[in-house]
């Protein structure tokens, strides 16, 4: 089903952002609602229009993300979409925007952890939170999202590492670092995103009996357990540990004055996109790969946004992030747009909608035989699986709002 032939990993671990989540992936979007409900003080904005703007980015980008699985599951384009040899604007444009996924996902879930201690949440609390969470959602990717989402069949032989196995990974680390200051642990992500790209030359096969290990937090690939047993590794831990960790640092900002936060989320975005332009244009640092000139101006601007996803390298999270966070501050100014609200609901209950829409795309191509769409096709069956999600997603929204029994916070 998955033929992106450039890119296999990429669909056997769970293409876009299933990254997905990837995908998404999920935050604690509980946290978030339930930060609302702090009492203001006298003179102070409402902070309800501040973490609506954060459930609404990601919930467009988990809209997205159901783009690149409809494109996977439907599309008739058997080589990968950013094959600048052979793929066209169209397609680039429909693979490459949904980029952003994976990098919000894991930022926006750390911070949903920091905003879960605005309501009296205690450190170990939310230690212990972070550890169940995260291996509840390593045992979903490994099992729930591989034999009833990608694959329609049950494997005890491999497994596939994706998004959902990064994020579970990603907040076992992070209930351990949230016993440091704030701002450590913002330093600490901050690092790990700049610096990882060093490593980029370090090979598995350089630690020896143990290369296991680098395949798992860095390199990604192919990883044998035993005789009869492999893990797929799409999505490395190194450096979305670190994306997670930055993720929970920003959620101070947001607690900040509103006119304040909105004008620094605004200016680190553009301070991001900056460093981008300067470090990938003139191929200083932060991609394993070059850029360079095309037969047209559109396709070198292709090479250059044609970054490294697996593991996804400064240059990629500077690009995705940048926008994103220059967009969640316009968000938080302006409100809530009406178009827009119905991926309002999507960002309020990620982890929900992923495990809805893989198995309904992936049943969908099935039933209807269509693995050979055009993109105009795959465009309008993207269309229809959002449509027909959006009322389950609305009424477990409800749900949550409703009830309070823990079992609704994992999911």
């Amino acid at each position: 089903m998955h033929r992106d032939a450039g890119l296999s990993t990429e669909k056997r671990c769970g293409s876009a952002d299933s990254v997905a989540a990837l995908g998404l992936m999920p935050s604690d979007s509980e946290a978030l609602s339930a930060a609302a409900e702090i009492t203001v003080p006298p003179g102070r904005e409402d902070p309800r229009p501040r973490l609506d703007s954060v459930d609404l980015v990601r919930g467009i980008v988990m809209i997205l993300m159901a783009l690149d699985h409809t494109r996977s599951f439907f599309s008739n384009v058997n080589f990968y979409p950013l094959d600048l040899e052979r793929t066209w604007p169209a397609l680039y444009w429909t693979r490459w925007i949904t980029h952003y996924c994976a990098p919000v996902f894991v930022f926006l879930a750390g911070t949903g952890a920091f905003l879960s201690t605005t309501r009296g949440k205690t450190t170990k609390e939310l230690s212990w939170f972070l550890v169940t969470r995260g291996l509840w959602l390593v045992l979903l990717e490994c099992t729930i999202i591989k034999w009833f989402g990608w694959t329609f069949s049950i494997d005890f032989h491999s497994i596939g590492a994706g998004v959902i196995w990064a994020i579970g990974w990603s907040m076992l680390a992070l209930a351990g670092l949230v016993f440091l200051p704030v701002p450590w642990i913002g330093l600490f992500g901050v690092a790990m995103i700049a610096g990882h790209n060093l490593f980029d030359r370090v090979s598995a096969e350089q630690f020896g009996s143990i290369g296991w290990l680098w395949t798992i937090l860095h390199t990604g690939g192919q990883v044998r357990v035993g005789s009869d047993f492999t893990i797929a590794v799409g999505y490395p831990l190194i450096p979305w540990i670190g994306v997670m960790a930055a993720g929970y640092a920003f959620g101070k900002i947001l607690l900040w004055e509103p006119e304040r936060r909105r004008k620094v989320i605004f200016a680190m975005g553009a301070a991001m996109i900056a460093l981008f332009v300067v470090l990938r244009g003139f191929n200083i640092y932060g991609n394993p790969g070059h850029w360079a000139s095309q037969k047209s101006p559109l396709f070198s601007l292709f090479s250059l946004l044609n970054c490294q996803k697996y593991p996804p390298s400064l240059a990629y999270l500077l690009m995705t992030l940048g926008p994103a966070l220059m967009v969640l501050s316009l968000f938080d100014r302006i409100g809530v747009p009406g178009m827009l609200k119905p991926a309002l609901v999507f960002g309020r209950v990620p982890l929900f909608y992923y495990l809805l829409h893989l198995p309904f795309i992936h049943g969908l191509a099935l039933a209807l035989r269509r693995n050979s769409c055009d993109l105009p096709m795959v465009y309008l069956f993207w269309i229809l699986v959002i449509a027909i999600l959006y009322p389950l997603c609305a009424w477990f929204a409800d749900l949550k709002r409703r009830r309070r029994e823990v079992w609704l916070s994992y999911f």
